[in-house]
């Protein structure tokens, strides 16, 4: 049997099934697309919904909390009867080095328990989405993590805050050249090779630390969306993951 897992993000909500830690059947739509479901989550209900589609329950992450009341309605009015789980700081299996646990967002939690189960701790799981986050756990838990800004951001700030600057395409950032010949060249090797370096230098600084704190050389993972549009030798040492976030609200599913 299978469990269908939604991550419900800022601008995207992921969604598939998992079974035995293979996921299938995935799909992703706008999370401003759930204030009118008709077009967004209501056809995966409907979908997975009734008894014999081979679903035995839901497991969910939310960081929006407006969008979390308004799924939580929906499940309702369209009679979900299985067995609905959201992950929360107090029912994953996770152990927490961390002084205030309730500051965790929800898909931060489902990386750290899939990165702990799938390639063991230490690991060092980074999402490329909207933020960029680093969550790490070691052999004593949950450490913490870093976040900083995605590639969106950063193409569309240099849009919104200057006259001229026109707006990137986060998706089409390759340039061969080391030096800009035209604006839009100049602007996309800023970007991208800047997120790259930006990348780059916060991993070091965290394998250092955990080095330092006794702890072997962490596994890496990479996920979210802008992972999978990078050049795979800028990540030839990091492995990547589109999954984890799915696998991780299956896994806590699993040990509630």
């Amino acid at each position: 049997m299978s469990v269908l897992c939604i991550n419900i993000n800022n601008t995207n909500t992921q969604h598939g099934l998992v079974n035995k830690r293979r996921v299938t059947q995935e799909g992703a739509f706008g999370t401003k697309l759930l204030e009118d479901p008709q077009f967004g989550i209501l056809p995966v209900l409907q979908k997975y919904g009734p008894e014999g589609s081979g679903v035995e329950g839901m497991a969910f992450g939310s960081v929006v909390p407006d969008v979390t009341t308004q799924f939580r309605d929906l499940l309702e009015n369209v009679g979900w009867s299985r067995p609905v789980y959201q992950i929360t700081c107090e029912n994953c299996p996770l152990k927490f080095n961390f002084p205030d646990i309730r500051e965790i967002g929800q898909d931060i939690l489902a990386n750290a328990v899939a990165g702990q189960i799938l390639y063991g701790p230490p690991v060092i799981v980074i999402d490329m989405g909207t933020a960029v986050t680093f969550d790490i756990v070691s052999s004593k838990g949950y450490e913490g993590g870093i976040i900083a800004p995605g590639l969106d951001v950063i193409t569309r700030y240099l849009h919104e805050r200057t006259a001229l600057l026109p707006k990137l395409d986060p998706n089409d950032l390759m340039v061969s050249a080391g030096i800009g010949k035209t604006t839009v060249e100049a602007m996309k090797l800023g970007c991208a090779v800047g997120f790259e370096g930006m990348i780059r230098a916060l991993l070091e600084r965290v394998q250092r630390e955990l080095r330092e704190r006794g702890e072997d050389e962490a596994k890496v993972v990479a996920t979210g969306g802008s992972a999978g549009i990078l050049p795979q030798t800028w990540l030839s040492d990091i492995e990547f993951n589109p999954h984890i976030t799915l696998i991780g609200l299956a896994e806590a599913y699993a040990r509630q």
